[in-house]
């Protein structure tokens, strides 16, 4: 369940990260300013799937907006330092574009590693009845 967890955080994480990563570098932002519109994305798109899911079991917005955030926060927060520290950390990853292959080799092996940092973050969640634990009743 951790894992799974974890995947669907992944997946609106990645949307969004790779997404801002994207528009910052081809618009040649900063460094700064492409990883804060990365991150913003990410919890963005992690929201929102989360969102989309319980909205359609039925839920009202208010209802559904505050699991997304009690399922999500925690897990979104810890996958992008993880994320954003490995590109930081990466030497070149920063400053490669988008036709280099450091630039989508180092943000997927970022991502790998967001994911098995953060798998047993959720786990330890879902074990106290947070986090992805909140939203699991409402999946199908």
């Amino acid at each position: 369940m951790a894992a799974r967890a974890t995947l669907h955080c992944l997946t609106g994480c990645a949307i969004g990260e790779i997404l801002g990563m994207v528009v910052g570098t081809a618009l040649d932002w900063g460094n700064a300013q492409t990883m804060i519109l990365a991150i913003i994305l990410a919890f963005a798109f992690g929201y929102a799937l989360t969102l989309r899911s319980v909205l359609t079991a039925g839920v009202d917005f208010r209802t559904a907006f505050r699991v997304a955030l009690a399922a999500d926060t925690l897990s979104i927060a810890v996958m992008e330092l993880i994320d954003n520290g490995v590109i930081a950390l990466w030497p070149g990853a920063m400053d490669a574009q988008l036709a280099d292959a450091l630039f989508w080799g180092a943000l997927a092996m970022s991502l790998a590693i967001a994911f098995v940092v953060t798998t047993p973050v959720n786990k330890w969640m879902i074990g106290r009845g947070s986090g992805h634990a909140v939203a699991h009743r409402y999946h199908h």
